[in-house]
């Protein structure tokens, strides 16, 4: 087993799981439009001295968000959303030297395994397309509207969650997980689950890009009605708010029956106690009209899940290869 190597994935994993969780912060705090600059380098640093600080904020002034939401803003409410942007981008340049720093060590002293090399580059690639679709995301807030694309915004969570599962795979291919039996049946029934709560997530970010969590805060109804009569045009589930929010409730569901009833497949009591916390985090958020630590623990809950579904797939798969390699044994 090739330990280190192990143990650097997986603490990039931990990264970016906490990237999403602050990221959540960043959004729920309507902190992301904050910085309007791009700037690799110097932007790690905040500002210095009052000088800068009143450089940010005059860049600030200009954007459709100051201009439509926060008009009269004072510097020091300012730089508390500033903060949250920063950091964000922070912690995503670290989560950048934390993954390339130690990948460039193991290839130039031949410590990666044979058959990973490229595989460690994928994740070098995916982590650079994050940094420039999050930059994507950010410049759709700053040119009409006050607010960022629900579609980008998706695409950047997304990303996120598939870098998330991507480097938990590959901790576990080199840690050489136990294998449990499987059949062609339980590796489908798992992809369909994980399938489902990766469309939840999708839909959670759209619901998130347009506040769509704040109407109909009720459950099981949405007000008085299972179907809300705003909802006339199923084409509107990636547009209005109440059809998105409608969208997100039922696959997740739907997504909830498939992981329990992998949970149950697989003997997966922690698997099955995941999923019911997150529908819970789900309906308190809601309830709560988008409580900020509630809705943060939603998003960091959704990853968890994701892990989880990742590690069963993965010994699911680990004991099909297992079963291959004894095959071919005389």
């Amino acid at each position: 087993m090739h330990k280190h190597i192990v143990n650097w994935l997986f603490f990039t994993a931990f990264m970016v799981f906490s990237m999403a969780i602050i990221g959540a912060i960043t959004r729920l705090t309507e902190s992301g439009l904050s910085m309007v600059e791009w700037r690799l380098f110097i932007g790690a640093v905040p500002p210095l001295n009052e000088a800068e600080w009143q450089r940010v904020f005059t860049l600030y002034k200009e954007t459709p968000e100051y201009q439509q939401k926060n008009f009269g803003m004072e510097i020091g409410e300012f730089k508390k959303i500033f903060f949250w942007e920063w950091f964000h981008r922070f912690w995503g340049r670290l989560i950048g030297l934390v993954y390339a720093l130690p990948f460039a060590y193991f290839l130039i002293t031949k410590k990666i395994p044979k058959g990973y090399k490229f595989k460690l580059f994928i994740g070098l690639l995916l982590g650079g397309a994050q940094a420039v679709m999050g930059w994507y995301m950010v410049e759709s807030g700053l040119v009409e509207r006050p607010s960022v694309s629900h579609f980008r915004l998706a695409a950047h969570l997304s990303l996120a969650f598939v870098i998330f599962a991507y480097l938990l795979w590959l901790a576990f291919d080199l840690k050489g997980m136990p294998a449990s039996n499987s059949t062609f049946c339980q590796k489908r029934h798992g992809w369909v689950a994980f399938g489902f709560v990766f469309i939840t997530v999708i839909w959670g970010a759209f619901v998130a890009g347009l506040d769509a969590g704040l109407v109909y805060n009720s459950w099981p109804k949405m007000g008085s009605h299972w179907i809300p009569p705003e909802l006339d045009n199923l084409s509107a589930m990636f547009l209005d708010p109440v059809a998105v929010q409608f969208t997100h409730r039922w696959i997740a569901m739907i997504a909830a029956f498939f992981v329990f009833s992998f949970a149950y497949r697989v003997t997966s009591f922690p698997l099955a106690a995941m999923m019911f916390l997150q529908i819970g985090l789900g309906i308190a958020t809601l309830l709560s009209m988008v409580a900020i630590p509630l809705a943060a623990m939603h998003q960091g809950g959704a990853f968890i899940l994701g892990g989880l579904m990742v590690y069963h797939l993965h010994r699911l798969h680990s004991s099909s290869c297992a079963i291959k390699t004894d095959k071919k044994e005389p």
